[in-house]
């Protein structure tokens, strides 16, 4: 939780739920889903605090430096304080309930200079909400494993056929791309 609100690539959605359907086959003591959902939300708090905390004292400097590294160009400034500004607060609970935005909002937010107190309370209460909700899905899932694997099987399937595909498409545009820029060339 920590290292996908730091903006890394951490499967947050996947790693609560599974936690709280192992905490369900009692696999975890205490076996209990509210345990689950107070370490995953003290995680995401803790690296959306981290993150926050490079934008802040970072700031501008930050950006200069790094900020082609991380996609976050200087003429975006401008617009990320005035965004921020005007719908920070709404910005950052919202976030917390949208994959991978979630795990990049809070430099934006420390950036602006976003007032701590507000930063930390409205991504503490998006983060209950999100973290709280998928253990006791995860949760009850774990409940009913024996009948939902066969559905998860056939969904893990489908993903793979379609990320196939997609890959086949992909490799075969880039190829045909080629093909057809050096038929251009004299």
């Amino acid at each position: 939780m920590f290292a996908g609100n730091m903006g890394m690539p951490a499967g947050t959605e996947l790693v609560v739920p599974a936690a709280g359907a192992l905490a369900a086959e009692g696999h975890l003591v205490p076996a209990s889903w509210f345990v689950v959902g107070g370490v995953a939300c003290a995680g995401e708090v803790l690296g959306a605090g981290a993150l926050y905390a490079i934008g802040y004292y970072g700031g501008e400097p930050f950006v200069h430096r790094y900020g082609k590294y991380i996609g976050f160009r200087e003429h975006e400034l401008a617009r990320v304080h005035a965004f921020f500004e005007r719908y920070g607060k709404k910005t950052v609970f919202i976030c917390r309930f949208i994959p991978f935005v979630r795990g990049v909002a809070s430099l934006p937010a420390g950036i602006s200079r976003m007032r701590k107190r507000f930063f930390f309370s409205y991504t503490i209460a998006g983060s209950l909400i999100f973290c709280f909700g998928l253990a006791a899905l995860g949760f009850t899932a774990g409940s009913h494993i024996d009948r939902i694997m066969p559905y998860v099987h056939k969904f893990a399937y489908a993903v793979l056929a379609v990320a196939v595909v997609a890959a086949v498409a992909f490799i075969w545009r880039r190829r045909s791309a080629r093909a057809a820029s050096s038929l251009e060339r004299p």
